[in-house]
């Protein structure tokens, strides 16, 4: 019998514990197989957990062992009985001009169509489907399709290069591939076929089959006896059935291949239970989601924040979720605006990046809607500095800017602000407190104790059992997963995040960047986050990226790339050195002499990923003459270019 929640149970467990954020994580970690029962009744079981957590082989966590249960379920299904009609998926594409909105009765059948299509080509519970798409509703229905049949997916990044495909289909075996003739970025027209033929080709693994999504945007030929049009394929599953298959919670619901990686990729494995029971907690106590509201994440489905809070988290939670294909500033930079105002959008979700982008727009846009719908903006994928966080605070407003820091491999937020469980102040410079279920603790690198005082740099790491929704294992390689992340730490067996933090007195915690980002000087050890934080700190400065070059006499030198605010007048030598020496005197001030830059390059764009993140470790090989590597996730190849340029004078 399918054991679900009833809405009274539900609006008990989420108010039950909203006195004190302090009892709440302390519950989470101390108490924690009584605190997770509690909120796996938030989602649906077909048979109910026998055991919480069995950590009897650390570093492997097993979450609600004995429970079978289905994600598309939890996403879709469950919601039919109260909200049918109710807007679940909404489409939008600046690129082409679209917006759809599909009801939960329309997602329920579209995803049964793609579910048939693929059960069709013979996937069954356990096989591996690739997606290859745009941001595209069909790439949504794909994702849910396989979680309805108990597949696993993997998403790739739309328009990833042939040779960065090919590993993956390689290390992921799927059965089937779901692809596009092309996306659309700026108006540019980005062939997919061409570059999955290629990586098939190059592919030690073969999928028996390719179903393709034609947007008409580019010309191909199909491979005869692989190759499927969706469109003539889904016609024929129309009135399709597809029940979902119930799985055991451990069962693996997706694998996510990590950014910046080198050598064979690393295949972040998920869960299906522990998954669905940390987002649809996440949805009430971290973003304050309700159903029947609007969430609109403004990531692609290829990350982790895509698959958590475009795809699954919000379904779970009963809400609309806005899917969108284009950029923040086209046809101008008041297009989020407009749609949070369309939309009625209660929570969204971006990037840093993003905003520091918007900065440079007509700041009355930020006035042009009505934006009364909008409680808070949560921003995450890099550390939010303090002056891009107060500037879009007072353009919305002084509405909550809530910075959350987590990792593809935790899948959902380790620090961050739970005002659904009780309201706190954000820091500007700071993701927040520990969240619920993370036993996170500053350590020593070198000696790996434990660092209890306030202000005091260390290593972020968490003491397992990492908590539900956290990564299993890396695809196909526990060695790897615990060689990589529980073996970095001297004489302890911690998660390691990679990351630099200092806590304060209050217990906020402030990332510093990354240690392997650290850049030694003369001994003296330096994070890039910190620099970085203190150059944006100058009034003419937009943005700037910091890296460690080596040099011959102290080992490393800072070397910053900074935008301008303001550009006029630095076509001129004088104009540049002049407001170069100005940015070391804010560093010298704020960190010492031995923090400033040996050079700040002024520079019109920095290289960065399609979803936003700053390539550091190209900057830092460029910096030092050496090749790059791969660069198939770069969004803009001329920024690199300039940098380069610039280093040679």
């Amino acid at each position: 019998m399918l054991v679900r929640p009833r809405n009274t149970e539900i609006i008990h467990i989420v108010r039950t514990h909203m006195a004190s954020f302090v009892d709440f994580h302390a519950r989470s970690v101390n108490d924690r197989d009584a605190f997770w029962a509690e909120q796996a009744k938030l989602v649906d079981w077909n048979v109910a957990p026998k055991q919480v957590c069995d950590y009897s082989n650390p570093p492997f966590a097993k979450w609600f062992v004995g429970g079978e249960t289905n994600l598309c379920h939890n996403a879709v299904d469950r919601h039919l009985k109260d909200r049918a009609d109710q807007a679940a998926l909404i489409f939008v594409s600046t690129e082409t001009d679209q917006e759809k909105t599909y009801t939960y009765r329309d997602l329920h059948a579209e995803v049964q169509r793609m579910a048939a299509i693929l059960r069709d080509l013979g996937v069954l519970k356990g096989d591996r489907v690739l997606i290859y798409m745009p941001m595209v509703a069909e790439a949504a229905f794909a994702m849910l399709a396989c979680a309805r049949l108990g597949a696993i997916h993997s998403v790739v990044f739309g328009g990833f290069a042939s040779h960065s495909l090919a590993t993956r289909i390689e290390d992921a075996s799927p059965k089937v591939i779901v692809s596009a003739d092309a996306g659309l970025r700026a108006g540019k027209c980005v062939p997919y076929k061409p570059l999955l033929d290629e990586a098939i080709k190059l592919s030690a693994h073969k999928p028996t089959n390719v179903i393709m999504v034609n947007r008409k945007l580019a010309e191909f030929t199909p491979v005869p006896g692989r190759d499927l049009d969706y469109d003539t394929e889904r016609v024929k599953h129309m009135d399709a059935v597809v029940p979902c298959e119930w799985v055991e919670s451990t069962h693996p619901s997706y694998t996510l291949y990590t950014s910046g990686t080198t050598g064979k990729p690393k295949g972040v494995q998920r869960d299906t239970g522990g998954y669905t029971v940390a987002l649809a907690a996440s949805m009430p106590y971290i973003f304050e989601g309700q159903p029947g509201g609007t969430f609109f994440c403004t990531s692609d489905i290829g990350w982790v924040v895509g698959h958590s809070y475009i795809i699954y988290g919000p379904l779970i939670g009963g809400m609309a979720t806005i899917l969108y294909e284009g950029l923040p500033i086209r046809p101008d930079g008041g297009i989020w605006w407009r749609l949070v105002e369309k939309y009625k959008v209660n929570v969204m979700f971006s990037a840093p990046t993003a905003i520091r982008v918007l900065k440079k727009q007509d700041p009355a846009l930020l006035s042009k809607y009505d934006l009364s719908s909008l409680q808070a903006l949560f921003l995450a994928g890099e550390p939010l500095d303090e002056p891009t966080a107060k500037w879009i605070s007072e353009g919305l407003n002084g509405k909550a800017i809530i910075d959350n820091y987590w990792q593809t491999e935790t899948g959902w937020p380790i620090l961050s602000i739970c005002n659904g469980v009780e309201k706190a102040p954000s820091k500007f410079g700071s993701p927040g407190k520990a969240i619920y279920g993370y036993s996170v603790k500053l350590v020593d690198d070198q000696t790996g104790e434990e660092l209890l005082g306030a202000n005091q740099k260390g290593v972020l790491t968490i003491e397992g059992p990492l908590p539900p929704g956290n990564l299993q294992t890396l695809w196909g390689d526990d060695d790897r997963f615990v060689k990589t992340y529980w073996k970095t730490v001297p004489g302890k067996l911690v998660y390691s995040t990679f990351d630099w933090a200092v806590r304060d007195e209050e217990g906020y915690y402030f990332i510093l960047g990354r240690t392997d980002d650290v850049i030694n000087v003369a001994g003296h050890r330096l994070g890039t986050r910190e620099i970085e934080e203190s150059i944006s700190s100058h009034p003419n400065i937009a943005e700037v990226a910091v890296v460690g070059v080596a040099d011959q006499l102290k080992g490393q030198v800072a070397m910053a790339f900074a935008i301008a605010k303001d550009s006029s007048g630095l076509t001129e030598l004088a104009a540049r050195l002049k407001l170069e020496g100005e940015v070391m005197k804010v560093v010298d001030a704020q960190l010492g002499a031995v923090a400033r830059p040996s050079r700040v390059f002024f520079v019109t764009a920095l290289p960065k990923t399609r979803s936003g993140k700053l390539l550091r470790r190209a900057i830092q090989a460029v910096a030092e003459g050496r090749d790059p590597g791969d660069l198939t996730t770069m969004d803009d190849p001329t920024a690199l270019q300039q940098i380069a340029e610039l280093i040679k004078g």
